[in-house]
């Protein structure tokens, strides 16, 4: 069947987080470099798309296709390695420590930003030809989102900052249960689908996924946006992140796996109860 039950991908999730701790350094860093890459290939092009068809809707039903790639290529984002990862921590798996999984978070961190970092160079670079000219209307977009999404915030101070963490939070909701729900099924157009719906969901909504900002607030800043990058780290990234971490691990990894992996034995109904006692 091409359908798998909960109960059966979820103790699939805590074997992905503890295949990751051990991956070697090599492989992590590759895997997350690609993934920073594509995913920030993929932002590029939605966000051409929302400026040349002025639809936020389409840009967002056209983002996941670079999350699906990713995923199916198995390459890592830091989102999903929040989500397993500390499974296979809490699941007390053999060598599993907390040291090993800030390693593995590390090594994922830094080679998405890596990837997102590279694609911002390589998109700023063709968008002026070398440059060379004005990157246009497209340029100004990116410059206008870079400073709402720092500036913007940081005018509202502490309340800027937990708007931030909480749209992190519920990025990572929607992005984790595409990383889990692509385990429900074994066919390639299912795990698609899974996929799809709540990437699209998170993007339209303009919820902050720390792994596309890695691309898009280094692009902004080279397009002209008026901002540090004290003012991307402080005033995005870092509340961005650790909203990611408590949405990913506590709204999607840690339910997943306290009623399906640690399930508590089922309540007898009150009529079986009522036999033995007769």
């Amino acid at each position: 069947m091409s359908y798998i039950e909960p109960k059966e991908f979820a103790v699939k999730m805590v074997d992905s987080g503890e295949q990751k701790i051990f991956m070697s350094t090599k492989d992590t860093i590759v895997r997350a470099f690609m993934a920073g890459a594509i995913l920030g290939l993929a932002a590029f092009f939605a966000i051409t798309v929302i400026v040349k068809t002025g639809s936020l809707l389409t840009g967002s039903i056209l983002f996941p296709v670079g999350f699906i790639m990713l995923y199916l290529m198995k390459f890592d984002l830091l989102t999903g390695v929040f989500t397993l990862v500390p499974l296979a921590v809490l699941d007390k798996r053999n060598g599993c420590t907390v040291d090993q999984m800030l390693r593995n978070w590390g090594l994922v961190f830094v080679g998405n930003f890596a990837g997102a970092l590279t694609v911002a160079f390589f998109a700023s670079f063709i968008l002026t030809y070398g440059y060379n000219t004005d990157g246009g209307v497209l340029a100004a977009k990116v410059s206008s989102i870079g400073e709402s999404r720092t500036l913007g915030y940081q005018e509202h101070g502490f309340a800027g900052w937990m708007t931030i963490f909480i749209r992190g939070m519920l990025c990572n909701w929607m992005v984790s249960m595409g990383v889990v729900g692509a385990m429900i099924s074994t066919s390639a157009s299912g795990k698609m689908m899974a996929m799809w719906m709540p990437v699209m969901l998170f993007f339209f909504m303009g919820f902050e996924h720390s792994i596309v900002n890695m691309f898009l607030f280094p692009f902004s800043m080279i397009m002209g946006g008026d901002f540090t990058v004290m003012d991307y780290l402080v005033w995005n990234e870092i509340p961005t992140a650790l909203g990611n971490l408590v949405g990913g691990f506590v709204l999607v990894g840690l339910p997943l796996y306290l009623t399906h992996v640690k399930e508590s034995p089922a309540r007898k109904r009150e009529q079986a109860r009522r036999e033995k006692l007769a």
